[in-house]
């Protein structure tokens, strides 16, 4: 229940984010003189010419990233049923650092000089199209997943009767036991789409969430193994069919 402290920041804090970049794109305004300072400190030229979208993609994905963590924030407050189940104060810290820092990836990925010039309708391209067509269909599908474990625990009126744990069925959980985990990744490789596929710096973010998602799944599979002998044996951990 704790995570929903990190939705809290990262809906702050990427809103924040996210309203500097809009008007810096569409109003021609500057980017305030600390982001600068971080740019140039992360290695960003700020006199670097702005190749391509790289603002309206960077917009795009921060607007992605923002939309998540609202998503998120609301199923953690009003969807999810969530156990007595601890977090290390070492996880807590970093989840807090980490929605910080993930923002301010896509905000560094641009140049701080504004560029002006094209149209909107001009900038869309076909990876923009494809990586939100993405985004939606796996935070649908996340969203679905998380009702069907919330559901686990309720009555057919709403009512939270148990915070024991079952075994789910329905959606992708007919595939792998944590098919929210594999919507996760989803979601990271539709920004790594909108962002042009070939930024580095994003599918390095992507590697992490892989490896991050898929250490929770398999030890939530071996739990589910452990905890349930007529658990389906078809169903994989994290990646269908892996």
């Amino acid at each position: 229940r704790w995570f929903t402290h990190f939705y809290v920041v990262s809906v702050l804090w990427n809103g924040f984010l996210l309203i500097w970049l809009f008007r810096a794109e569409f109003l021609g305004e500057s980017l305030p003189s600390w982001i600068q300072d971080m740019h140039h400190a992360l290695g960003r030229d700020s006199q670097s010419e702005d190749t391509g979208n790289e603002h309206f993609s960077a917009l795009l994905v921060l607007l992605l990233l923002w939309l998540h963590s609202c998503r998120r924030l609301g199923e953690c407050l009003w969807t999810s049923v969530f156990s007595s189940g601890v977090i290390h104060i070492v996880q807590y810290c970093f989840g807090l650092g980490y929605y910080i820092a993930v923002g301010s990836t896509v905000l560094c990925q641009v140049p701080t000089n504004v560029r002006n010039g094209k149209e909107l309708s001009v900038q869309i391209c076909w990876y923009h199209i494809i990586g939100v067509m993405m985004y939606i269909w796996a935070s649908l599908h996340q969203h679905r997943c998380l009702a069907i474990l919330a559901n686990l625990r309720k009555s057919r009126s709403g009512k939270v009767v148990s915070l024991s744990y079952s075994v789910p069925f329905g959606d992708w959980f007919e595939s792998v036991s944590c098919p929210h985990y594999f919507a996760e990744l989803l979601i990271y490789v539709s920004m790594a789409i909108t962002l042009g596929i070939h930024n580095v710096t994003w599918w390095c973010v992507v590697m992490y969430v892989l490896f991050n998602q898929a250490l929770a799944a398999v030890l939530c599979h071996e739990f589910y193994q452990k905890s349930f002998s007529s658990y389906p044996k078809h169903r994989k951990a994290f990646i269908p069919f892996v």
